[in-house]
């Protein structure tokens, strides 16, 4: 590809990689097979993250491929309409776009999810999809893109290194996929070693148990940190957060909901507020503060991005007690 596509920014604020699908969430209750009615979305980790950031007023890149049909129109509207710069997306002809079914549930637990990915035209990316000048000041990575297949860790490792070759500073959210690896084991050697590459680790409890045999946040936090990472900020839950850096730590108290819509996308919510307050310049505790406050208002939306606020909400939702 060349230096600057045609229609690139000269330089973005937040550029992310990722397979965007999308999403048929059940308009009514109940098993997917007993399922009738479907609301479609868009859905992808990074590409919420990337609507995320843009609605709060970032520019935000974001490289793909999409297939050559309705979907991948679909998708590359939703892109457009959310203000995300698409200048790295590629319409690949010889492969379909993913999608995926979401059940609906009325009691706040997990729904069902059914993917239908395999093969994808994102499972194609590789290293020739990459900008050659990496033109952002941060990278967002998640753990999902490199268990695609080969070709996407190899992009993902040769974008970090591009990155730093640029001075970006590299946010990394485990978001653990374990169907999509051919082992356990291979997971976590090849996620921690991307964790020991990024400057800020946004994990779960749970993923600290399953990436480090510990469910400790304080334990995570150190690991991480001791690994390279500048800030990490775990994520607990109903219990809200743990921040920590080199020089000190504490909790980030989490935003009661009184009722929990769909869970799907918090986590991504959660990044988008830490990664917007550090972008911003302020410290630790306001950004796991911010993220919270995300996190809790997209589980009170039905869709995967829903929730995400605009600035204005976003100012209104933290003039609230517990988001500073």
């Amino acid at each position: 590809m060349s230096d600057t596509p045609s229609g690139a920014s000269a330089r973005l604020d937040v550029l992310t990689v990722g397979e965007p699908m999308v999403l048929f969430a059940a308009a009514d209750p109940g098993p997917l097979h007993s399922v009738s009615r479907f609301v479609r979305c868009a859905a992808g980790a990074e590409l919420n993250v990337a609507i995320g950031l843009s609605r709060l007023g970032l520019r935000c890149g974001y490289i793909t491929r999409l297939g050559q049909d309705s979907f991948g129109d679909y998708l590359a509207g939703e892109l457009r309409r959310e203000g995300i710069d698409d200048s790295y997306v590629v319409r690949d002809a010889a492969q379909r776009t993913g999608f995926m079914l979401k059940s609906k549930t009325d009691d706040g637990s997990d729904p069902q999810i059914e993917y239908h990915r395999a093969g994808s035209a994102a499972s194609h990316l590789g290293v020739d999809d990459l900008p050659r000048v990496f033109p952002a000041r941060h990278l967002h990575l998640t753990g999902i893109t490199p268990a695609l297949s080969g070709s996407t860790l190899a992009m993902v490792l040769e974008l970090v290194a591009r990155a730093r070759a640029a001075g970006a500073s590299i946010s990394f959210d485990p978001n653990l996929r374990p169907r999509l690896w051919p082992s356990q084991q291979i997971m976590v050697d090849t996620l921690n070693r991307i964790a020991a590459l990024a400057d800020w680790i946004l994990p779960g409890r749970a993923e600290g148990e399953v990436l480090l045999g510990t469910r400790d946040p304080q334990a995570i936090a150190r690991h991480y940190l001791q690994a390279g990472a500048q800030r990490v900020v775990v994520k607990l839950g109903p219990q809200g957060a743990w921040w920590q850096d080199a020089s000190e730590g504490g909790i980030a108290e989490a935003i009661p909901v009184a009722h929990v819509v769909d869970t799907v996308g918090a986590g991504d919510g959660f990044a988008v507020g830490v990664i917007s307050a550090l972008l911003e310049g302020l410290g630790l505790p306001q950004a796991a503060a911010r993220g919270n406050a995300i996190g809790a208002r997209v589980v009170q939306f039905p869709g995967d991005s829903d929730g995400l606020p605009t600035r204005a909400q976003l100012e209104s939702i933290c003039a609230q007690p517990r988001c500073a």
